[in-house]
């Protein structure tokens, strides 16, 4: 079997910023929503999408916020957009698939839980994570882990994590570090890019073991001199963003794949919710009811 993953966050993101706006009967904004079961009936017709799970952040601010102020939170983003994720939630429920409402932890510390606890499963083939997210991709373990982009088709493989990033999996916090992640609110450390990091990491694979003399540097990166400077100077902020990357995979998740079974959308409440939000066009389109 395949396990399918869903960053639903992430899908309620892209589904607000390329909709246009709409209201239900009611009068409030419901176009992320729309958009966000759109996709997720897409991904359910795919017949090898047989054990789902997703998962969302119930609450943006989440236990990263108390180590580093200036981490993601919903300071700045549209109150349409906020007011819409108690009813995703409820979409995702009725449509008969796993939901991880997260508080504590993120969306993508449940997303790399399940991940984990599934690629253990024997019976399982593979994992694959629907997300863009870059820290996700540290999830990614050879071609049994994967990380998909749904809105380009591709699918990222540990070769293709490398190809994409320059680094292992298991080196991405580390590399996003260095370079930062504006997504999240960390900066990274200064005159760090993409090109110095991939390089630097491939060799020595993890913040701990780069020389802090660059002479003993035996990658051809510009300017190592000052990258090794800056390194040294702000090395307790590169181990800080690290552990803001770094995934947990003890999330408050279900523990077997059997959890994940998908069974069908729930007709009563999937029902409900479409009338309640004016979707009246969108239960027709179900090609399986539970």
């Amino acid at each position: 079997m395949q396990v399918h993953v869903v960053d639903a966050t992430f899908e309620l993101f892209r589904a607000f910023h390329s909709r246009p706006p709409e209201r239900g009967p009611d009068g409030r904004p419901v176009n992320a929503v729309r958009g966000l079961i759109d996709s997720l009936l897409s991904l359910l017709r795919e017949p090898d999408v047989t054990h789902i799970g997703a998962a969302t952040d119930h609450v943006i601010e989440s236990w990263r916020n108390d180590v580093f102020p200036g981490y993601k939170s919903s300071a700045g983003i549209e109150r349409e957009l906020l007011s819409q994720f108690e009813l995703a939630e409820w979409a995702i429920r009725a449509l008969g698939i796993p939901l991880w409402a997260m508080v504590e932890d993120e969306a993508d510390d449940a997303l790399a839980t399940v991940a984990d606890r599934a690629a253990a499963d024997r019976r399982v083939e593979q994992v694959v994570i629907c997300s863009v997210d870059k820290d996700l991709a540290q999830c990614v373990r050879g071609t049994r882990v994967v990380l998909r982009d749904r809105m380009r088709t591709i699918t990222y493989d540990e070769d293709g994590v490398r190809a994409k990033f320059g680094v292992d999996p298991t080196s991405i916090p580390d590399y996003l570090a260095l370079v930062g992640d504006s997504a999240d609110g960390y900066p990274g450390l200064p005159g760090w890019g993409a090109r110095s990091a991939g390089a630097v990491l491939a060799r020595w694979k993890h913040l701990e073991d780069i020389p802090d003399d660059p002479l003993t540097w035996d990658v051809n990166v510009r300017g190592a001199g000052r990258l090794a400077t800056t390194f040294r100077q702000q090395r307790d902020e590169a181990f800080l963003y690290r552990r803001l990357a770094t995934l947990g995979t003890n999330a408050d998740a279900p523990d077997t794949v059997d959890d994940l079974a998908w069974a069908g959308v729930l007709r009563e409440p999937f029902e409900a919710l479409c009338a309640e939000l004016g979707f009246e066009s969108i239960p027709a389109r179900v090609h399986r009811w539970a």
